[in-house]
This record gives structure tokens, C-alpha cells and sequence, in this order.
């Protein structure tokens, strides 16, 4: 008789494949995952940053963040994107990004993405999709982040509005501010516990 296999979550291992330079290995030094906007991408450039926290409220300090989003014409970097919109050239829509050691920040650059159409040519509000990978997880977690400074597009958006609850929707809003002239966007992930993140099963 067959009998399943013991499962196991991410580990400590996943920097070790997927950001070596994180984990002390010296090889694909070029790469800058974390920096989705090149010099002359369009749109308004900023800095999106985080911590992610696990349900007592502990820093999870080696959490990995992925990203995937539009560019600031509303257009995804891929060939299932049929709009009628620029593609920028400057501009790659993927990024990932480890949280750091010692403080458990994480962080991109990248640029405010425009608004993309949903299902039934329905129009959401600016967002970027988000997957969460860490230790202790057996399957990483989708989120999404939108930004507090949209409220009105924020208020028609499909997806937010399917969360009934108003404080629920809070956890998936980031807060602007400026910081030496840099526009910074901050989203903090609880994992679990009071506040804790709306994650979508996708």
C-alpha cells in the first residue's frame, strides 16, 4: 500500500535557489531583482517597502516577496496582454526581493502601475499582485496591494469590494509619504492574528 509522502514547507533553503546573493553565495552578482524600473521608465517612480510579521507579531526576517504588475499605461509585460497599450521598454513587471536579516525590510523600485481591466472589461483600481514565500509556508500566499491615495478608484474596484468588511479591506492598503524627496509606499504583511492580511486563494 502507497502512503503520502511527507510534505515539507519552504525551509530555509529558498534564498539558496532563488536569491543565492541573499544566502552568501557569490554567483549571478548582476542581478537587481528588487529594481523593476530602469532609467526612463514612465510613470511616478517609487520606493514600495515592507515588513512582514508572523502571527505574534515577530518580524519574519527571511521572508521572500515576489511582485507582478502593469506598468504605469495600465499594460502587463506579457504576451497575454492584448490591450492596445505602450509596453515599456524600461520597465520589467516581475520583481523579488528578500526581507533583510538583520531589520526584516524588504523592498522595490519601481513605478505606480495605471488601472487594468478585470473581468467583463470591469476597471480595477492601480494594484500590485503579490506572492509571499516563507518558513513554516507550505504554499506561498497571494495578496494584493493598493494604494490608499486611490480612494475613488479603490471604491469601485471588483476585487476590494468583494472583502465585506471595511477594516479587512484596510490590510491591503498602502500608506504614501515622502521621504528626501523619494515617494515611499508602506505595506507591512501580518501573516496572522489581529489585522492579519487578506490573502486570495488563486
Amino acid at each position: 500500500m502507497l502512503i503520502e509522502t511527507a510534505s515539507q514547507t519552504a525551509g530555509p533553503y529558498l534564498h539558496i535557489g532563488m536569491m543565492p546573493r541573499a544566502a552568501g553565495i557569490d554567483i549571478r552578482e548582476g542581478e537587481r531583482w528588487h529594481v523593476l524600473a530602469a532609467e526612463g521608465a514612465a510613470g511616478e517612480r517609487i520606493r514600495l517597502e515592507g515588513h512582514v510579521h508572523d502571527g505574534t507579531g515577530a518580524l519574519v526576517r527571511d521572508a521572500m516577496i515576489e511582485i507582478w504588475q502593469a506598468n504605469a499605461h495600465g499594460k502587463y509585460h506579457h504576451p497575454a496582454d492584448r490591450q492596445d497599450k505602450p509596453v515599456d521598454p524600461a520597465f520589467r513587471g516581475f520583481g523579488r526581493a528578500v526581507s533583510d536579516f538583520a531589520t526584516g525590510l524588504w523592498w522595490f523600485e519601481t513605478v505606480k502601475p495605471g488601472p487594468v481591466p478585470g473581468r467583463h472589461g470591469t476597471l480595477m483600481a492601480p494594484h500590485i499582485n503579490v506572492a509571499v514565500f516563507a518558513r513554516g509556508i507550505n504554499i506561498h500566499l497571494n495578496t494584493r496591494i493598493y494604494f490608499a491615495d486611490e480612494a475613488d478608484a479603490n471604491a469601485k474596484d471588483p476585487v476590494l469590494r468583494l472583502i465585506e468588511q471595511e477594516e479587512r479591506r484596510k490590510t491591503l492598503l498602502a500608506r504614501r509619504e515622502e521621504r528626501q524627496g523619494q515617494v515611499v509606499y508602506r505595506f507591512d504583511i501580518r501573516l496572522q492574528g489581529e489585522d492579519e492580511t487578506v490573502f486570495f486563494d488563486v
